[in-house]
């Protein structure tokens, strides 16, 4: 930390009294800093274990701020560095206001709330790809269908060469039928690509904690150019994101197999991340797999 801590001095070109890590996700950790008085900066370091994160994360956030109307935090620079276990520092602004979990003082505050980010979400929706479909870094003309088949062929194959010790044999053979019954799945499915936000989550998500109103979204995900339903199936905790999705489909409906497509999404985004930082939700992974099993017979 201290090594971390004179890194950033260095590149910003002020003494740190202090770093506070105020998150913690399974590829990232989320830096507060404060100046040489202890004074708290307008700035946040997100730090990566893994390399070029950074950058793409920096170009959707420009991306995403450009097409939309809702505010995201300003890119200040990216920054290499040999401070274990950290490849990079993305350097961003601090912005104000709690998670959208935090529950409105009314109902009446939820509703409107609610409302300002399924306006927000569809500005990015009515961006279309124009036949282009995946991540920052690997986007290709594509039908979504095949894409998202070859991203599974992808994981399936990484999972057979690699020791995966939280999935049991019963988890491998859901993954393996869900493989199998990919055209059942997808048999309605007509909609196109369009700009996704990629991490779409309560806690993506910040509010004026005294008037509820929306300020601003956070923390993207890599995917640039996805299927609506792609951007929605993370809204599917019981509760005020699954409220929020519905409030979605009120104005936008999704494909009526959207209803148990979007289990087959949350069970492979479980194993990427598996794969990628060794860490697994297992409560979420055995939901999806309850719901989605009936629909593999």
């Amino acid at each position: 930390m201290e090594h971390l801590k004179a890194e950033l001095s260095t590149v910003l070109g002020e003494k740190l009294s202090r770093l506070e890590r105020i998150s913690e996700q399974p590829y990232a950790h989320l830096y507060a800093l404060y100046d040489n008085n202890g004074n708290a900066m307008p700035l946040l370091a997100k730090s990566y274990v893994c390399q070029g994160i950074a950058q793409q994360e920096a170009y959707k956030l420009s991306m995403l701020a450009r097409e939309g109307d809702v505010r995201l935090p300003t890119v200040y620079g990216v920054v290499i560095t040999q401070e274990a276990p950290y490849k990079e520092l993305l350097l961003i602004e601090r912005l104000r206001g709690v998670s959208v979990e935090a529950p409105t003082r009314t109902p009446e505050r939820w509703t409107s709330l609610m409302d300002h980010v399924v306006e927000s979400v569809l500005l990015w929706h009515r961006i279309d790809s124009h036949g282009c479909v995946g991540s920052v870094d690997s986007t290709q003309d594509n039908d979504w269908l095949s894409w998202y088949e070859q991203r599974l062929e992808v994981l399936w194959s990484t999972l057979l060469n690699v020791g995966a010790p939280l999935l049991t044999q019963a988890d491998r053979s859901v993954l393996y039928r869900s493989r199998q019954c990919l055209d059942a799945l997808f048999d309605d499915f007509d909609d196109g690509c369009v700009l996704v936000h990629g991490n779409l989550s309560l806690r993506s998500m910040l509010k004026d904690p005294r008037s509820d109103q929306l300020l601003a979204m956070i923390n993207p995900g890599m995917m640039l150019w996805a299927p609506r339903e792609y951007d929605m199936f993370r809204l599917c905790e019981p509760g005020m994101s699954e409220a929020l999705l519905y409030r979605y489909l009120q104005k936008a409906p999704l494909a009526e197999n959207f209803v148990y497509r979007r289990w087959l999404y949350v069970i492979w985004e479980a194993v990427s991340r598996y794969l990628h930082t060794g860490q697994m939700d297992r409560a979420l992974f055995d939901r999806a797999t309850r719901e989605l099993t009936p629909w593999l017979e």
